[in-house]
């Protein structure tokens, strides 16, 4: 269980860090057809015996830089192209299973996540991506606002919103493929907007929110994976429950707060 405790630290760090820019930059459906369409690529892996993540990753960074380019054409719907990916993407895992005589491995274990069976190798790549998407966020999260809020200003300062978009959609896609061992690729959107939203519930700095997100993140892995112990159930749905948990809890305390707030000024 060392190992199982470090990958949920690692990752609900990891998917709290990019979680922030999907909030604020309304990616949440987007994210959840990256998920859908991670699967194939981490499907195919299993079957020809590779890394997962390394499947899992060129099959999402392939959809990302497709879904990319259709959304930046002129006339295009990106809630169509997107709503395509997550249909398309899940079907053609299930396609592939089907289709892969004699396939074993445990269907569950990719859309719901098997952290108490992670490795050492597991737990030194999140760390190793967790370092990466740091550094990305850290030299490029400004930027990477600043060209989703205005398009037409950051493309007169200079900068290339394109290639910022894209930088993006592969961190995001990075992140979905390292996490898939904690909580599947289905309930991977939960743990990486659920955090980063209910942090979004107290602040509006974006240093705070984001070292409040990677907190709820990684407080949402601990709680969920000593929940899953207690009780006996999945640990990837017990991760995923406690995140949700705490956005709606912290939804449920700020209105409470602004409440009381608001009654102590009407008495005055």
């Amino acid at each position: 269980m060392t190992y199982a405790y470090l990958e949920a630290v690692l990752a609900g760090a990891l998917a709290g860090l990019i979680g922030v820019q999907v909030v604020l930059r309304k990616l949440s459906y987007f994210t959840m057809a990256l998920t859908h369409a991670t699967f194939p690529g981490v499907v195919a892996a299993a079957i020809l015996g590779v890394s997962i993540t390394l499947g899992g990753a060129l099959a999402g960074i392939v959809v990302a830089c497709g879904v990319a380019a259709l959304t930046r054409r002129r006339g295009q719907d990106a809630a169509a192209a997107t709503g395509v990916v997550v249909s398309a993407g899940f079907a053609i895992g299930v396609g592939l299973v089907a289709l892969r005589d004699g396939f074993s491995r445990d269907l569950s274990s990719f859309l719901v996540g098997s952290i108490v069976t992670v490795g050492r190798t597991d737990v030194m790549t999140t760390a190793a991506v967790l370092v990466l998407v740091a550094l990305v966020l850290t030299f490029s999260g400004r930027t990477l606002l600043f060209t989703g809020f205005d398009e037409a200003g950051a493309r007169a300062a200079g900068y290339r919103p394109g290639l910022a978009d894209l930088l993006l959609l592969v961190t995001i896609e990075l992140v979905i493929v390292t996490i898939v061992p904690a909580v599947g690729t289905i309930l991977a959107l939960a743990l990486i907007v659920a955090p980063a939203a209910a942090a979004r519930v107290w602040s509006a700095r974006l240093p705070v929110i984001t070292v409040l997100s990677a907190v709820l993140g990684m407080l949402s892995g601990i709680a969920g994976l000593a929940l899953s112990g207690t009780w006996n159930i999945a640990a990837g749905a017990s991760i995923t429950l406690v995140a949700a948990a705490i956005l709606a809890g912290s939804l449920t305390l700020r209105r409470a707060t602004q409440g009381i707030a608001g009654l102590r000024e009407a008495t005055r």
